[in-house]
C-alpha cells in the first residue's frame, strides 16, 4: 500500500492514462491511432513527457521500417509475384488434412519474408475461391491461414510490425537490438507445430458454416425487385434525382437496366421509357412504387435474367472487407456518401456469420465487416488491398467482374506489363532479406533502398505506393512509443516489474518469463498487438535488468507474445481480416485458438529458457 501512495503526481497521471487507453481500445469508441494520440497528448499536456520524448517515435527506425516494408509488400502484390504459388497452395483435392498442410506451409514462410497483413489480403481472396470451387467451407480454412500468416510472422524479424518495434525500441533505449534471425529460433518451431496441430486433429474444432458465398448473399433473394418504366410514366426525361427514386428510406436504387446496358443509378442519369429500375430493400417499398402512375412489375424471364435475385443482370459484384483504419468504421453508408466517394453501391452486409438484416444505409458499420458491392469494373483497381486505408481486400465476387472497352484493354496491357516486372519484385524482396542477414546494411536502410527501388522501377506507381502505407498503424506506433516513454520515466515499469518478480519469486527468470508472455498475451487479446508490444517491453526490460538476466530474451518473449493472438478477432487484424469470409462467430477463435495458445506459448518459454537464460 505504502508502494502505491508513494507514487508520484507524473505516474499517477501515466497509471489514468493507461487504464483510460486500454478501455477505449476495448470498447471500441474510436480510431486506434485518434485513441492513442489523445493519450499521448493528455501526457505532453500534462507535463509527463517532454515534446522530445512523446514525438520521438515518429523518428523511430522501427516506424520507418515498418512503413518501407508496406511499399515492398505493395510492389510484389502489385506485380502478382505470387500468382505463380497456385499450384502449390492449391492442390486438386478435398481431403483437409493435406490440404491444410500445403497452403499453411508457404503462407508461414512468405510471412515470414514479407509482412503478413497484406500476405493475408492477397490469399484471402483466392482461398475462398478455390474453396467454392471444391466444395469446401471455408470456415475450415480461414481460421488457419490467419495462424500460419501470425506464426510465419514470428520466423523473422520483418515478418510482423510487432518484431520491428520490440527491436526498434531496445535499440532506442541503448539495449542490443534483436536481429533478423534471433526470432527465428522460436518461429520456426512455432509455426511447425500449429501446422502440425491443424493437419492433426485440430480442423475437428473448425466450425462448418457450408460453402464461402456470403450468408448476407440469401438475404438478396428478398431485398432485390424491379420495377419499368412505361410509356406513361411522368418520370420519363427526369433525372433520377428529380424523380426522388435515388433514396426511397427503406429502398435505394442500384442500377438501371436500358436494353442491353447496365447503367449506374447516378442523380443526373436520365430517364426513358423501358428502363428497368433496380432496388434493393423492403418489399413494402416495391408496393409503394407500384402506386405510381408509369412504373409496373418487372416480370420473371422473358428479359434475359434469371429467377434467382441473386443472378439479376447486374454491374459487377465485389465483395469489400472494411479494415480498421477506414473511413467507413461508426460511420452508415449513407453518412460516408459512399455511391459518390465510392462509385459502388452496397447491397449487402455480413458481419461475422450473420447477414446485417436492417436497412443497409443506416447500419453503422464496423471494421471487419464484408460488404456485397455493385460497382463498375474498375471497382477492385480503384480499391484493391493496396489502399489498406479502407479495405483490408477487394474481389470480384464469383468472378463476375468483366472487362471491356477501351479504357479496360488499355489497363490489361498496364497489367500485362507490370506482371512481367513480378522477378525483378523478388529479386528486390530477397536482397533486402540478404542485406540485413549478412550485415551489409541495417533493416531500416535495406528495406528503405528495396523500397524506393520499387517505385523507381515501376513495380508499384509512386501513388499506390502511398496507399499501401498503412498510416493507421504508423500512427499507433509512434503515438504508444511515447506512451511507453512515460511508463519508463515515472518509475511505473520498474514498479510493475518488481511486482512480476515478486509473485514469481522462488521460481527464478523462467517463471518470470511466464508471466510475461501470460501478461502480454492477456493485453494483445484486448488492444491491439502493437500496443500491447510498445506498453509491456519497458515492463519486460525493467524486469531483466532487476533480474540480471540478457534482455534479449525478455524483448523476444514480449515480441512472440505480442504477436500471438489467437483467441480473439479483435487482437490481431488478420484474425479480423478473415472472420467475414469464413463466416465465424467471436466465440470461434476462443475455441480453436486455446489449444494454440498453449502450444506456442510453452515453445517460446522453452526454447527463449534454453538459449538466452
Amino acid at each position: 500500500m505504502a508502494a502505491v501512495l508513494s507514487l508520484s503526481a507524473d505516474a499517477w497521471i501515466t497509471v489514468g492514462v493507461v487504464i483510460g487507453l486500454i478501455g477505449a481500445l476495448v470498447g471500441d469508441v474510436g480510431r486506434p491511432d485518434l485513441v492513442m494520440l489523445s493519450g499521448l497528448s493528455a501526457l505532453l499536456v500534462g507535463g509527463v513527457v517532454t515534446p522530445q520524448q512523446a514525438f520521438a517515435g515518429f523518428s523511430n527506425s522501427a516506424v520507418l521500417t515498418v512503413g518501407a516494408l508496406y511499399i515492398v509488400a505493395g510492389g510484389v502484390q502489385h506485380t502478382d509475384a505470387l500468382s505463380r504459388l497456385d499450384r502449390v497452395l492449391f492442390a486438386n483435392t478435398a481431403r483437409l488434412p493435406p490440404l491444410l498442410a500445403r497452403f499453411m506451409g508457404p503462407t508461414a514462410l512468405l510471412s515470414g519474408l514479407l509482412n503478413n497483413t497484406p500476405i493475408v489480403a492477397m490469399l484471402t481472396p483466392r482461398l475462398q475461391e478455390w474453396a467454392d470451387e471444391q466444395d469446401i467451407p471455408a470456415s475450415k480454412l480461414m481460421i488457419p491461414l490467419s495462424y500460419a500468416a501470425i506464426t510465419g510472422g514470428m520466423m523473422t524479424l520483418v515478418g510482423t510490425s510487432t518484431n520491428l518495434i520490440v527491436a526498434g525500441l531496445m535499440e532506442a533505449e541503448g539495449y542490443e537490438p534483436l536481429h533478423l534471425f534471433d526470432v527465428t529460433w522460436v518461429g520456426i518451431p512455432a509455426a511447425l507445430a500449429v501446422i502440425a496441430y491443424f493437419v492433426l486433429g485440430g480442423h475437428r474444432l473448425l466450425p462448418d458454416r457450408g460453402t464461402s458465398a456470403p450468408a448476407v448473399e440469401t438475404e438478396l433473394d428478398e431485398n432485390m425487385f424491379e420495377v419499368t418504366v412505361t410509356a406513361q410514366s411522368p418520370i420519363i426525361g427526369e433525372t433520377v434525382a428529380e424523380a426522388g427514386l435515388r433514396d426511397l428510406g427503406d429502398a435505394y436504387l442500384t442500377h438501371i437496366r436500358r436494353d442491353a446496358q447496365v447503367l449506374q443509378a447516378t442523380p443526373r442519369l436520365t430517364l426513358e421509357q423501358g428502363d428497368v429500375l433496380a432496388f434493393n430493400g423492403r418489399l413494402a417499398a416495391r408496393e409503394r412504387l407500384l402506386r405510381r402512375p408509369g412504373l409496373k412489375r418487372t416480370l420473371p424471364g422473358g428479359d434475359g435474367r434469371q429467377d434467382d435475385p441473386v443472378r439479376y443482370e447486374t454491374l459487377p459484384l465485389y465483395e469489400a472487407v472494411i479494415a480498421e483504419s477506414s473511413d467507413l468504421v461508426g460511420a452508415t453508408l449513407g453518412e460516408a456518401n459512399f455511391r459518390e466517394e465510392y462509385q459502388g453501391v452496397v447491397l449487402g452486409i455480413q458481419r461475422e456469420n450473420e447477414p446485417v438484416t436492417g436497412p443497409v444505409g443506416t447500419t453503422e458499420l464496423r471494421a471487419g465487416d464484408l460488404l456485397i458491392v455493385e460497382a463498375p469494373s474498375d471497382f477492385e483497381r480503384r480499391w484493391s488491398s493496396g489502399s489498406r486505408d479502407e479495405f483490408y481486400w477487394v474481389a470480384p465476387r464469383d468472378g463476375r467482374a468483366p472487362h471491356g472497352g477501351d479504357d479496360a484493354d488499355e489497363a490489361d496491357a498496364a497489367d500485362e506489363d507490370r506482371t512481367a516486372r513480378a522477378p525483378l519484385a523478388l529479386a528486390l524482396t530477397g536482397s533486402m532479406v540478404l542485406a540485413a542477414a549478412v550485415g551489409l546494411a541495417p533493416i531500416v536502410t535495406a528495406a528503405f533502398v528495396a523500397a524506393l527501388l520499387m517505385i523507381l522501377t515501376g513495380c508499384v506507381t509512386a501513388a499506390e505506393a502511398q496507399r499501401a502505407l498503412n498510416v493507421q498503424v504508423l500512427v499507433v506506433i509512434a503515438a504508444a512509443l511515447g506512451v511507453g516513454k512515460a511508463l519508463e520515466t515515472t518509475g511505473l515499469a520498474q514498479r510493475v516489474a518488481n511486482g512480476v518478480i515478486g509473485a514469481t519469486e522462488g521460481f527464478g527468470p523462467v517463471a518470470a518469463l511466464a508471466a510475461l508472455y501470460l501478461t502480454t498475451n492477456l493485453l494483445t487479446e484486448l488492444i491491439t498487438n502493437n500496443a500491447a508490444a510498445v506498453l509491456m517491453l519497458p515492463i519486460s526490460m525493467a524486469t531483466a535488468s532487476t533480474l540480471g538476466a540478457p534482455p534479449t530474451a525478455f524483448g523476444l518473449i514480449v515480441a512472440i507474445a505480442a504477436s500471438a493472438s489467437f483467441l480473439t478477432p479483435i487482437g490481431y487484424q488478420t484474425n479480423l481480416m478473415v472472420m467475414a469470409p469464413g463466416g465465424y462467430r467471436f466465440r470461434d477463435y476462443a475455441r480453436v485458438g486455446w489449444p494454440v495458445t498453449l502450444l506456442v506459448m510453452t515453445i517460446s518459454v522453452t526454447i527463449i529458457s534454453v538459449l538466452w537464460l
